[in-house]
């Protein structure tokens, strides 16, 4: 009966010199046990007589004789130990130790929430075999326990207060927390273990969705990377024919004057002989002449008549040497392919990717327009949105015109609507394309830009008013002079006032002008940047201002 009770481990009776179980137990005065050998091992190397664990010091060396009680108890541990069927290890960094064991311990097989104490196998018995301890609530091990009981009652956290959200004891049931809804732990756990499960299958779609774009961005840059050196393999291929066409052109070209200046030298050389062949032969029948005309008058007269005849004058006088070798179709038609070439020079290529395709394309751009009548062809047409209308901002004109008078209108309710600044944005979200319109101002000072739809709607903050934060971007128009701004960084800029402004937005190539239009387009301020989302025009407004959004066709100049 006896040794059914011993519940004490056999880490209990360790040597502290070898760390293992006593052998042939001596006990010192000082209340510490060692092996004999042990003992007497670390005295003989020793100049003192001390006790290796307190270093108790012996004026005379003590008699060593062995504990005979505490050798059968050793004994009979050694037995119980052996018949125990369940092994045990020692508990490691980041096991659960036993609450129970002394000096080594072992890991923990459960936590007791009524004790408030973890177990090692041995030391669980207790929890099976005494009346007292069964009714006690066993948990898996669970390092820390403390955290499960109340701060203020010191019971365990056994119920869950609905009213509160909170775990509480039993006394905080019928003290703080009386009346309110309160539940079993495991009910509790049932209930967020399903909103766990639905959380991590929410989870789970995200992540499979977030993946699934993943793979396809991936396969896109390949597709992307196939594309780009497919279209440099095209473009080195034409851009070699064309150096080469126009090298091969240059040779024959100069080849071709070469040899019209050969055929022409030759028919000059030849016109040339001719003439020094005539040139001679008069100047021969010139000599005659004059000597024939020095000679007496009966020889002169007799012979005159057969001596006037000169020889037949050749073609060589109507022969006329080419001079000019310049045309002017090869010189305009050089000029034009030198204009396309630096047209070519000047576009982008942008990657775009268009409805109803998944991988990316190239579009060629054209360079940026220069005349009102380039930017016509972009025109974009706008209309106010009502329900982001601040309630002191009047509408007319279709929607087009927007005035601040001071007076409210009965706006309904709606989270887009700014309630504090006097701001408006426009109904169309411009994304991936070139856009341009054009507004006119009146009254007091205007504020024409674009914004992101995260732009805050509420309340007085920088976060809500154009300009002043990195989701907007605004050219502010006094009656005296322009200020533009994004986030909160302003410049001033110094040019005669205008009340019709332009606005031209390259969202492909990150990229937001404002122009002064009077009888010429005058820029006055180009933003560069690199748009993430769809862009939104948007006003507004000092006191007594009005803005109307231009009506035009790409047709008006």
């Amino acid at each position: 009966m006896a040794e059914a009770q011993l519940f004490v481990s056999q880490d209990e009776f360790t040597c502290s010199v070898c760390l293992d179980t006593l052998t042939d137990p001596v006990s010192l005065h000082c209340g510490h046990s060692f092996c004999l050998k042990c003992l007497t091992n670390y005295w003989d190397q020793s100049q003192e007589c001390s006790c290796p664990q307190c270093r108790h010091t012996f004026t005379t060396r003590p008699e060593l004789n062995r504990n005979t009680l505490l050798n059968e108890l050793i004994k009979k541990l050694k037995k119980t130990t052996l018949n125990s069927p369940p092994s045990q290890n020692y508990a490691g960094p980041g096991d659960v130790e036993c609450d129970f064991c002394t000096g080594k311990k072992f890991i923990a097989v459960k936590s007791c929430l009524t004790c408030m104490a973890s177990c090692c196998q041995t030391h669980l018995q207790l929890h099976y075999e005494v009346e007292a301890w069964k009714g006690h609530k066993l948990v898996d091990p669970d390092r820390n326990l403390k955290e499960k009981l109340c701060e203020k009652h010191q019971k365990s956290l056994e119920m869950f207060c609905r009213t509160d959200e909170t775990c509480i004891c039993l006394m905080c049931g019928v003290t703080e927390h009386d009346g309110h809804e309160k539940v079993e732990l495991e009910t509790v756990k049932e209930e967020k273990q399903k909103q766990l499960g639905a959380t991590l299958s929410e989870i789970r779609r995200r992540l499979e969705k977030k993946e699934k774009k993943m793979k396809e961005t991936r396969r896109a840059i390949e597709q992307m990377k196939l594309s780009v050196e497919r279209v440099m393999e095209e473009h080195n291929k034409s851009f070699s024919d064309l150096v080469q066409s126009i090298e091969e052109a240059h040779k024959e070209l100069t080849e071709m004057i070469r040899e019209r200046e050969k055929r022409e030298m030759e028919k000059a050389e030849g016109v040339m002989e001719q003439l020094e062949e005539e040139i001679e032969e008069l100047k021969r029948r010139e000599a005659e002449l004059k000597e024939l005309s020095e000679n007496n008058q009966l020889h002169f007269l007799q012979t005159l008549s057969s001596r006037c005849d000169l020889p037949a004058d050749g073609g060589s006088l109507s022969f006329i040497v080419t001079t000019d070798f310049s045309s002017e179709i090869l010189l305009k038609e050089l000029s034009g392919l030198k204009r396309r070439l630096e047209k070519i020079s000047q576009w982008k290529i942008l990657p775009l990717t268009p409805s109803g395709r998944e991988a990316p394309i190239f579009t060629i751009l054209a360079p940026r327009p220069q005349r009102r009548e380039e930017f016509l062809q972009y025109f974009c047409p706008l209309l106010l949105d009502i329900n982001t209308a601040h309630r002191d901002l009047c509408l007319s004109k279709g929607n087009k015109k927007m005035t601040h008078e001071g007076t409210k209108t009965e706006y309904p309710d709606h989270p887009d609507r700014f309630d504090c600044w006097y701001q408006v944005l426009c109904r169309k979200a411009l994304i991936g394309t070139r856009c341009y319109w054009e507004v006119e101002g009146s009254g007091g000072d205007v504020v024409i830009g674009v914004a992101y739809k995260g732009l805050s709607r509420k309340g007085q903050g920088l976060d809500s008013l154009f300009g002043l934060n990195g989701k907007s971007w605004c050219l502010w128009c006094s009656q005296t002079q322009y200020f533009v701004c994004h986030n909160n960084k302003w410049t001033e800029i110094s040019t005669p006032y205008s009340t019709r402004i332009g606005v031209y937005l390259d969202w492909p190539a990150g990229s937001l002008s404002f122009y002064s239009i009077s009888h010429t387009m005058t820029l006055l301020h180009r933003f560069n940047n690199s748009f993430t989302e769809p862009l939104y025009p948007g006003f507004g407004f000092g006191r007594n201002s009005s803005v109307t959004i231009s009506h035009l066709t790409p047709c008006e100049h």
